[in-house]
């Protein structure tokens, strides 16, 4: 036995309301309405909804599964060391669970699979790349955007590295105290160093807010890249003589902050020259976890600039 459709409602003069003989009409009438009234509507980047009397056979427009919410594409500069890997990933499904339903994908500049071309192969859509990187450089300002250009099937924008930020000086701070340098009387930054002068502004800065978090103790920015005796005037320091000089202070054994994301070679070589308590490189840490999610909102909001849901569209740098 077939169940029988509600009859509509019967009509009435303009401006009359119309009496529902039953609950089923009156939500069949509100279907009707709310369906006509939402095929005109047009959010912004999609186009609009299918109407209820399109033809079924009739091609459904296409648009990027992920128009609303761009997949986050990590992207981690890469280490032959093993556990650099299982690091990201751990950082990655911290991101998951704190952001339930947003595609996170990860690429490397160098040393570890999946590669950066390759992960932007797979994509489709739209996508945020964010840089796992805390500090700008040489790899943020021009090799990853080299990259995002190479793949003109996506959309992408490209969001800042995570430093400088309170929110990295807040996972500093704890990966210090988790070494055991709850107070210390000074601390060296180590950090991997670039070529870029804006790399040592960033490092700075960070130095800067880390101090500020440890009531103003000497945080003294250094840099694994830097050669080991010095140089010219000017010459970024080196972790050995960032330690020197702390010493001539009457610092003997400073603690050492790992500005890292991952272990690697140069996260092991400044723990090593550490005469005091050492920290570990930053991993999965909540306030880092929070910091990325943060760079990626950042890009999505950016004024002015709009990731554009059409093959081809340009890469936009936040």
């Amino acid at each position: 036995m077939q169940a029988s459709t509600p009859p509509p409602p019967p009509a009435a003069p303009s401006g009359t309301a119309v009496p529902f003989d039953s609950t089923a009409q009156l939500m069949t009438e509100i279907s009707i309405q709310l369906g006509d009234r939402l095929s005109r509507v047009r959010l912004r980047g999609l186009p609009p909804r299918p109407r209820a009397d399109r033809p079924p056979d009739a091609p459904r427009p296409v648009h990027p599964p992920d128009a609303a919410h761009p997949t986050l594409l990590a992207v981690a500069h890469g280490s032959r060391d093993p556990a650099a890997l299982r690091t990201v990933t751990a950082l990655l499904d911290r991101i998951r669970e704190l952001r339930p339903g947003l595609a996170v994908r990860l690429g490397h500049i160098e040393l570890n699979a999946p590669l950066l071309p390759d992960t932007l192969a797979e994509l489709h859509g739209q996508a945020v790349a964010v840089p796992l990187l805390l500090a700008r450089g040489l790899h943020a300002n021009h090799d990853i955007p080299a990259a995002l250009a190479d793949a003109p099937h996506l959309a992408t924008r490209l969001a800042r590295p995570l430093g400088p930020h309170p929110l990295l000086a807040e996972a500093l701070h704890a990966r210090l105290e988790e070494a055991g340098a709850r107070r210390p009387s000074a601390v060296v930054l180590a950090a991997a160093g670039s070529r870029a002068p804006e790399s040592a502004a960033d490092t700075a800065r960070t130095a800067r807010l880390l101090s500020d978090r440890l009531g103003g103790v000497p945080v003294l920015p250094a840099y694994a890249s830097a050669p080991a005796d010095g140089g010219p005037p000017g010459t970024p320091l080196s972790v050995p003589a960032a330690l020197r000089a702390l010493a001539a202070r009457g610092h003997r054994r400073p603690a050492l902050a790992s500005c890292f994301t991952a272990p690697g070679r140069f996260a092991a070589q400044c723990a090593a020259a550490a005469p005091g308590p050492a920290a570990a490189p930053l991993g999965d840490h909540p306030a880092l976890a929070r910091l990325v999610l943060h760079r990626y909102d950042q890009a999505l909001a950016a004024r002015g600039e709009c990731v554009q849901d059409s093959p081809g569209a340009a890469t936009v740098t936040v």
